[in-house]
């Protein structure tokens, strides 16, 4: 069902920082900073040959990141996003088995423009799993 890697996204204190230590160190090609305020982040990606790194920064007071940042002050790995071929039908197909969908269940577009979900960490060995329509 699950098709290519995506992204792995870490989360940041300051995406400015960490956007010159993958490029200035790793020499990586970091993307500009974009809000996206429906998700509660600010991102930047690191483009490489075969999937990309997410930053993430909290936006905002109600950041549902700004925890995790609060429980790992330096930041790390957030989630891993995959690519699916519907996300309806992954979404309904994975409730079926009993796994969670977060929020209302519904997709929201994410940072690609394309339709997203999260899955619950405790229903993937504790790995916020985000789905991301191809």
């Amino acid at each position: 069902m699950i098709g290519k890697l995506n992204h792995v996204a870490i989360a940041v204190p300051n995406l400015v920082a960490a956007a010159a230590i993958y490029r200035d160190a790793l020499g990586g090609n970091v993307s500009p900073p974009v809000d996206q305020p429906d998700h509660g982040v600010t991102v930047a990606f690191v483009e490489l040959p075969n999937t990309k790194v997410e930053l993430l920064q909290p936006l905002g007071d109600n950041s549902p990141i700004q925890g995790f940042l609060d429980k790992n002050p330096s930041g790390g790995m957030h989630h891993m996003c995959f690519e699916v071929e519907d996300i309806l039908v992954a979404r309904d197909r994975l409730v079926s088995e009993g796994a969670r969908v977060l929020g209302n269940g519904e997709p929201k577009i994410g940072a690609h423009d394309k339709p997203v979900l999260f899955l619950h960490p405790k229903d993937f060995s504790g790995t916020l799993i985000e789905l991301e329509q191809a």
